[in-house]
């Protein structure tokens, strides 16, 4: 065991928290997808944005259930997707953009998975809807298997940006 793998534990045991979520390792090296998808709207960023933007309003473009679990839709706030099987926390945000990320389940491999959403002006009455997820690949057994993890997701949240685009579109 490492120093700082010793050293954490430690910490975390003085600290009275001894709930730290531990992730099995990954089998070598992380391997970091990167998905970068868009669409165009016939918006301006501003009004897209306040019709797609709001961090559960993935509810109505993924079709499923959000629940703000902690915060008012700010940095820190926690959302609980399709029955609470899924939590994310909201780390970063403008007026026209949010990032968030799943933080570690205890008993599971950490992937570090990360999605951030931007509405990013084109002109004064158009905009682009910009998605990025970001993961760690290695936890899968093959390039096969990455590959096609890659290609579902992508097709996600392809079509969630649709959906994104036919709501920000809407009279």
């Amino acid at each position: 065991m490492s120093r700082v793998a010793v050293l954490i534990g430690v910490l975390a045991l003085l600290s009275g928290s001894a709930a730290v979520a531990q992730a099995p390792p990954a089998q070598g090296a992380p391997d970091y997808a990167v998905i970068r998808m868009s669409i165009d709207v016939d918006r301006p960023a501003e009004t897209a944005w306040a019709r797609v933007g709001k961090f559960c309003d993935l509810g109505a473009w993924f079709k499923i259930d959000c629940v703000i679990t902690k915060g008012d839709g700010d940095i820190g706030s926690v959302r609980a997707l399709v029955g609470g099987r899924i939590v994310e926390v909201m780390v970063a945000k403008t007026p026209l953009s949010y990032g968030y990320v799943q933080p570690p389940v205890a008993g599971r491999a950490y992937d570090l998975y990360h999605g951030f959403l931007e509405a990013r002006p084109v002109s004064a009455t158009s905009s682009r809807l910009l998605y990025t997820l970001m993961y760690d690949v290695s936890l899968l057994p093959d390039q096969a298997a990455r590959d096609a993890d890659i290609a579902k997701r992508r097709a996600q949240f392809e079509g969630a940006l649709k959906a994104m685009k036919a709501i920000a579109e809407r009279p």
